[in-house]
């Protein structure tokens, strides 16, 4: 049965996914720039301290001005909740219109890269392993959900695993893609183009663009409506 006929069920216009092109005043682009030059990445961590769970005006603007300042790149019109937390924020790239929700962590390596693009939207309490991650354009990424990046070898087995080497693996997650609520997204998976990944799944191999996934493990349910395998857009 459709969702949309469901019982008391209805349909409302998105507003993340919406917004136009994101612009920030001037004044917010020149104080990230002052601050950069005055602090420095660790200073700057000491001062994201004073302001990270606060939910006042001043709060809200100085996390994103000190986003802007310690990331790589970032573009116009960052949001980042409070309790949002990074570890080497010096390898995030990320655009324009992005949404970083209240206690979402992201884990970065300091000889890693992160990239994350336009107008993602990232739940609160997510957890994301950046250490080899690129989040395409247009990704909703769901309350909880998590990336993990990076496992230990358990090599060799006399000793605890904890002191094995990590094999740090790529994750991709494609354009328009949804991951749902408190899904785990495992080492090496890339999720295709506009694909849907249902609430509390577990991905271990691949998605396919356009379909769906659910489940523990995750697997095929259906295409998405309107699409087929091979389809371009706009086909």
């Amino acid at each position: 049965m459709s969702v949309d006929v469901l019982p008391n069920a209805r349909t409302v216009r998105a507003v993340h996914g919406r917004r136009g092109a994101a612009r920030d005043p001037a004044y917010q682009t020149e104080l990230a720039g002052a601050l950069r030059r005055a602090y420095g990445g660790a200073g700057l961590l000491e001062l994201y301290g004073r302001f990270a769970h606060g939910d006042g005006f001043m709060d809200d603007l100085m996390r994103k001005v000190i986003w802007q300042a310690m990331a790589r790149r970032c573009g116009a019109g960052i949001q980042v909740g409070s309790g949002a937390g990074f570890k080497h924020p010096e390898t995030f790239e990320i655009g324009s219109g992005v949404f970083i929700g209240a206690q979402a962590y992201i884990q970065g390596r300091h000889d890693g890269a992160c990239r994350i693009g336009d107008h993602v939207w990232i739940g609160p309490q997510a957890y994301m392993d950046a250490r080899d991650l690129v989040i395409g354009d247009h990704v909703g990424w769901g309350p909880g959900a998590r990336i993990l990046g990076s496992t230990h070898t358990g090599l060799p087995a006399d000793v605890p695993i904890i002191r094995t080497d990590l094999k740090i693996r790529p994750v991709r997650v494609e354009a328009w893609a949804d991951i749902g609520t408190g899904a785990t997204i495992l080492p090496g998976v890339t999720v295709g183009r506009g694909a849907i990944v249902g609430a509390g799944a577990v991905v271990i191999s691949d998605v396919e663009p356009f379909s769906v996934v659910a489940g523990v493990p995750a697997t095929f349910i259906k295409w998405r409506e309107g699409r087929f395998p091979g389809q371009k857009d706009g086909g």
